[in-house]
């Protein structure tokens, strides 16, 4: 019995260790076709990132669709990672208040629209679900009668605000001044929080835009001076400046809003056309003042655009010479920042144009085209082909603070903040 139940042991830890080496997919993402229109954001803050205060008073509300005229019952459940968006060792009794699943009951129908859809929301924290430490946290989105398919999943970080960050992101950088790049740097003041070593126990990530694809990941600062940390003229903190998000609005459907050509009811659905886009890299800056790549719900009739927009089918094109060794990607928050065939244009050979349709709620959309060389290991897209970069550029810039203590089981976010460039 005991060769037994030692036997069991190993095979048990077996287990555990073959499931922490294979990367999970923790990516902000939906699965389920039915889906759209995935959401997550600070409550009523719809310009910042979703990070809320530890033990605060912000929230994080995360809203989707589905594509119905029935409820689904459904619940969740909350996955604490690291700060490379890993699951963390730690057991669900040490992240979260409660019993860790929760049905998804606040939800609505959708009203006067010709596509129907019901209208689900989540709060976090709520009366049954709180996160108790600080970190990455990954919410996951299941039917009640199959726990183990996950429908969709959205990320967010619980922040402890323990040490401040202050930063900049600037045009005067290493690789020249006022070009095509950004550099960031910024500095970790440590106030009364204890950190040992930070050369071995800090990690920074920096992110553009909400994007994940180009975002840098930092395990050693530059130097320390007194109690400041401090993280400038590192290579890894240049970024290329990119250009102003593209915009669109279909807040009506009975005329064209901006950039768009024309709008038709076709079939069983609206659809707008948008006017052609043509390549910038080649064109001078233009100041624009965008959501940088967010979009936001509307309907300029509606009490309600959560529930009184309708969805519409959205046609993209633009007017470039086929690219031979790299994909073209529609890019923003309206396609969570992936590169998937969902949001891969392809190349018309009749038009001459690169074509794509999304089925869109009516609203407000920041996107931009980024290409993404062929056969590669990591994709990252490109904005010099089509978008072009300029140093003008406003981009906002997320800076995180991780803290990884000797022998912890899980990455603590003890600092974040948002700067922006051109500003």
């Amino acid at each position: 019995m005991k060769r037994f139940f030692a036997i069991s042991i190993v095979t048990t830890l077996l287990s555990i260790t073959h499931l922490y080496a294979q990367k999970m997919n923790t990516d902000t993402q939906i699965f389920h076709p039915d889906f759209r229109t995935l959401k997550v954001q600070v409550e009523n803050d719809f310009m910042s990132p979703p990070i809320i205060h530890l033990n605060g008073n912000d929230r994080i509300t995360i809203m989707f669709d589905e594509l119905s005229d029935d409820v689904r019952y459904m619940q969740y459940r909350l996955v604490h990672c690291n700060a490379d968006w890993q699951p963390s060792m730690l057991l669900d009794s040490e992240f979260v208040d409660g019993f860790n699943i929760a049905n998804v009951d606040d939800y609505a129908f959708s009203s006067n629209t010709f596509i129907h859809y019901v209208n689900y929301l989540i709060t976090i924290p709520n009366d049954n679900i709180a996160p108790l430490v600080s970190g990455n946290y990954l919410l996951q989105v299941f039917d009640e009668s199959d726990p183990d398919e996950t429908l969709l999943q959205a990320r967010f970080c619980v922040d402890e605000a323990q040490v401040t960050v202050t930063g900049e992101a600037t045009s005067r950088t290493d690789l020249g001044v006022n070009d095509i790049f950004q550099q960031v740097n910024f500095s970790v003041a440590q106030n009364q929080y204890k950190i040992t070593d930070p050369f071995s126990e800090l990690i920074a990530v920096v992110e553009q835009n909400g994007r994940t694809d180009n975002s840098v990941t930092l395990r050693n600062p530059q130097r320390i001076q007194a109690s400041q940390i401090i993280y400038e003229h590192l290579p890894q903190l240049i970024f290329k400046a990119g250009n102003e998000f593209r915009r669109f609005e279909t807040v009506r459907t009975n005329y064209p809003g901006m950039h768009v050509d024309s709008t038709r009811y076709i079939g069983n659905s609206y659809n707008a056309f948008l006017q052609v886009d043509e390549e910038r890299a080649s064109a001078s800056y233009l100041f624009d003042r965008t959501q940088n790549g967010r979009y936001c719900i509307d309907e300029y009739n509606s009490t309600d655009p959560n529930l009184g927009a309708d969805y519409i089918m959205t046609h993209f094109a633009l007017d470039v010479p086929q690219v031979m060794n790299a994909d073209i990607y529609i890019s923003g928050e309206l396609s969570l920042n992936h590169f998937d065939d969902s949001n891969k244009m392809e190349y018309n050979y009749d038009t001459g144009l690169y074509e794509k349709t999304l089925q869109l709620k009516q609203g407000s959309y920041n996107y931009q085209y980024l290409a993404v060389p062929h056969r590669s290991a990591t994709p990252i897209g490109d904005t010099s082909l089509i978008e072009g970069n300029h140093y003008e550029t406003i981009n906002e810039y997320v800076i995180k603070i991780y803290h990884h203590t000797p022998g912890s089981r899980a990455d603590r976010l003890i600092g974040s903040c948002v700067v922006y460039s051109g500003l």
